[in-house]
């Protein structure tokens, strides 16, 4: 009986290994027709060079395949930022439009990061944060402006998993500040 536990352990151990390595050797790239370059042209969207940390931290981290960003927030081309209150001095259109500024902030430090947005595999988790007043119940209208504009741009890899969360402030008073998760191909 311990010659057939032996055995079949020996064999399982064997074929995980044989596995792993196969799937250690595999290189993944993305399908044909893929190409978020494309759509931002397409979309009239030119990335503007990375909002720059404020602080002791970086723009993102990748660890693996995963690139973890750090929140980045509206802020344009002319280093204006849109600040203020959602459900005070901020419509939900407003703030729809300054997280969708927020995911072109965000896709530009993953240009700068990977060289190539084609190398993004998913958009994995989104976490967005809105400024807004106590009784503001809107905050996943306002994220969808990013979400909205991560689909555009990936497709079905732009679907992400996230939460949509209001604070009562936000660094520099802005409106909506934004993290997310990305999968990378290796």
């Amino acid at each position: 009986m311990n010659k057939i536990y032996t055995y079949i352990s020996s064999f399982l151990i064997m074929a995980t290994l044989s596995f792993g390595c196969t799937e250690a050797t595999k290189t993944e790239t993305p399908e044909a027709g893929y190409n978020p370059e494309a759509k931002l042209e397409e979309l009239g969207i030119t990335l503007p060079l990375p909002p720059q940390p404020v602080a002791n931290y970086v723009n993102g981290v990748r660890v693996g395949n995963l690139i973890f960003l750090a929140g980045k927030g509206p802020k344009y081309a002319d280093g204006t930022e849109m600040s203020g209150k959602l459900g005070a001095d901020i419509t939900i259109e407003q703030g729809y439009e300054g997280a969708r500024q927020t995911a072109i902030n965000q896709l530009s430090v993953l240009k700068t990061m990977l060289g190539d947005l084609n190398k993004v595999k998913r958009i994995v988790k989104v976490l967005g944060l809105v400024n807004c007043d106590p009784s503001f119940i809107d905050q996943p209208k306002v994220v969808n402006g990013f979400s909205d504009l991560m689909v555009e741009v990936f497709g079905e890899k732009g679907k992400h998993a996230r939460a949509a969360i209001g604070v009562a402030s936000l660094p520099r008073g802005q409106s909506v500040e934004i993290e997310l998760v990305v999968e990378v191909y290796e």
